[in-house]
C-alpha cells in the first residue's frame, strides 16, 4: 500500500494550492474539524518543537495526534497517536477507508487535465482521517512546506507556532525572508475566539510580516524576546538544565535531554504553545518536568555510538548547520572531529559546508540513496574550495564513509585518540536516517 502511494508525485514536487487536499477532506467529512489543533511552521526546529508540544499535551492527559515530516525510517513515524507511530494494522485499515475517496478526487483532477493527488496531499488527508477515527483530543500538525498553500493548512490551528525563519526551499517559497515569511504566515487563521501566534525571535523582515498577518486576522502575538524568554541554560550530563519564562510564569531547572541553545528555544515555544492552548495560565511544574525529561528528537545531534563518538544530525541548510556547530562547541569537547556529509542537489551546499568547516578537521563526502542527492564529485569539488584539498575525502556509500571517517579520527595525536575523537554525519534527513540504521537506531 505504501509503495502504491509512493508512485504519486513526491513531496518535493509540489502544486502550491490547498484546493486539491481540501476536495479530499471534504469527501472524507472534514475530519480535520473533529479535533483541536496546534499548527507549526518555520524553517528549522519544527519537528523537535512538535514532539515537545505533543509530549506536554500527553502529560496533561490529552489524547494526541502528531503529524510531522519527513520520516527517518518508516512513513508511520509521520502519523503518531499518543506519541507512537501509527501501527501497521491501523495504517492498512485507514488506507482502505480513504482509498475510494482518493480515487474519486484523482478522477476529478484527471478530468481537468491535472495530475493525481501527490504523496503529501494523500498523506495529510490520511493523517486527519486517522486522528478523527481514533479519536484524538488535539493534533499537533507540522507543515510540510511553507504554510499558506501547504496541504496541512486545511487545519485551523488555535495556536500557530513559528520557529526561526531563514532561507530554504527558495524555489517555492521565494528568495527573500519577506517572501518566505509571507507564505509561512498563511497558517494564521481568523478564528473566534482569536488564534494565538507564538513565535521565536525572528529576523526583522519576518517579524514584521508575522505581526502584520496576525493583526489582519485578529490573532494575538506572543513573541520570544518580548513576552517570553529562555532565562538561563546550563550544560548538563546528557542535555541541559533550562529556566523558561512563559506567559504563565517562570519554570526553573527543567532538564531537557537535548543539546544546544536551539533546543532550549524550541522548548520555550512548546511550553508557551501549550500554555496558550490551555488558557494562558501556568502549567503544573511536575507536568513540565516529566514531559521535557521524556522528550527525544531522533536524528538531531543524536549520539548513536561511543568510541569513537558518532553523532547524527539532520541539518540540511546553513541555518541548521550553524545551530549544529554552536551546540557541538557547547556540549562536546572533541579534539578531533571528522565529518561525513551528503547534501541534496537543490540545497545550498556551499553555505552548509562553509558553516561546518571550522568545526571539522577532515570531511568525507558521500551521498544518500536518494535520487536527489548531489553527485559526490560535484560536492567534493565544492568542499575542496572551502577546505584544504588534503582534508577532503570521498566514499560512495554511507557505511563506507562512516568507516573511513572513524579511521581518520585515529590519525590525530595519540594522546587525543578515543576520548576526544568523533564522527559527525550531517547534510540531509535521509543521510541521517541511513547512518542511524547502520547502528540499529531504527
Amino acid at each position: 500500500m505504501y509503495s502504491a502511494i509512493l508512485t504519486r508525485a513526491p513531496e518535493h514536487d509540489i502544486d502550491p494550492t490547498i484546493d486539491r487536499v481540501a476536495a479530499l477532506v471534504e469527501l472524507l467529512g472534514d475530519p480535520q474539524k473533529s479535533f483541536r489543533a496546534i499548527h507549526l511552521t518555520g524553517t528549522n526546529g519544527k519537528t523537535s518543537t512538535s514532539r515537545m508540544v505533543e509530549r506536554l499535551l500527553r502529560e496533561l492527559g490529552l489524547r494526541t495526534g502528531r503529524f510531522t515530516s519527513p520520516h527517518l525510517h518508516t512513513v508511520r513515524e509521520r502519523i503518531a497517536i499518543d506519541g507512537q507511530p501509527i501501527s501497521a494494522v491501523r495504517f492498512v485499515e485507514v488506507w482502505r477507508d480513504i482509498e475510494p475517496y482518493v480515487a474519486m478526487v484523482d478522477a476529478q483532477l484527471e478530468e481537468k487535465g491535472q495530475s493525481r493527488l501527490s504523496f503529501f496531499e494523500v498523506l495529510a488527508g490520511f493523517a486527519f482521517a486517522a486522528f478523527a477515527d481514533t479519536p484524538v483530543d488535539v493534533a499537533v500538525v507540522e507543515v510540510g512546506l511553507g504554510g499558506e498553500w501547504d496541504s496541512t493548512n486545511v487545519v485551523d490551528g488555535e495556536v500557530a507556532v513559528f520557529t526561526p525563519i531563514s532561507r530554504d526551499h527558495e524555489r517555492w517559497l521565494g528568495h527573500t525572508i519577506t517572501e518566505i515569511a509571507t507564505v509561512k504566515s498563511g497558517i494564521i487563521k481568523a478564528l473566534d475566539p482569536a488564534a494565538i501566534v507564538v513565535t521565536a525571535e525572528q529576523p526583522e523582515d519576518a517579524a514584521v510580516i508575522i505581526a502584520g498577518a496576525a493583526h489582519a486576522r485578529g490573532a494575538r502575538v506572543v513573541a520570544q524576546g518580548y513576552d517570553i524568554e529562555v532565562v538561563n541554560r546550563t550544560v548538563a550530563v546528557g542535555g541541559q538544565l533550562i529556566d523558561l519564562r512563559g506567559t504563565g510564569g517562570l519554570y526553573t531547572e527543567i532538564f531537557l535531554p537535548l543539546h544546544g541553545a536551539h533546543q532550549a528555544q524550541n522548548a520555550l515555544l512548546a511550553l508557551v504553545a501549550v500554555e496558550q492552548f490551555t488558557g494562558g495560565g501556568a502549567l503544573d511544574g511536575g507536568v513540565v518536568e516529566a514531559a521535557f525529561a521524556d522528550v527525544d528528537s531522533p536524528g538531531r545531534l543524536e549520539v548513536v555510538r561511543r568510541s569513537p563518538t558518532v553523532l547524527v544530525d539532520a541539518a540540511h541548510n546553513p541555518a541548521g548547520a550553524q545551530v549544529l556547530v554552536d551546540a557541538l562547541g557547547e556540549a562536546f569537547a572533541f579534539h578531533r572531529l571528522v565529518g561525513v556529509v551528503g547534501i541534496m542537489a537543490d540545497k545550498d551546499a556551499e553555505g552548509i559546508l562553509s558553516v561546518l568547516e571550522p568545526a571539522l578537521d577532515e570531511i568525507v563526502i558521500t551521498r544518500s540513496s536518494s535520487m536527489r542527492s548531489m553527485d559526490i564529485d560535484d560536492l567534493a569539488d565544492i568542499a575542496r574550495d572551502i577546505f584544504d584539498e588534503d582534508r577532503v575525502h570521498t566514499a560512495e556509500h554511507v557505511g563506507e564513509a562512516v568507516a573511513l571517517a572513524a579511521d581518520l579520527t585515529e590519525q590525530g595525536d595519540s594522546d587525543q585518540i578515543a576520548s576526544g575523537t568523533g564522527v559527525l554525519v550531517a547534510g540531509s534527513v535521509i543521510l541521517a536516517a541511513e547512518a542511524r540504521a547502520l547502528f540499529r537506531r531504527d
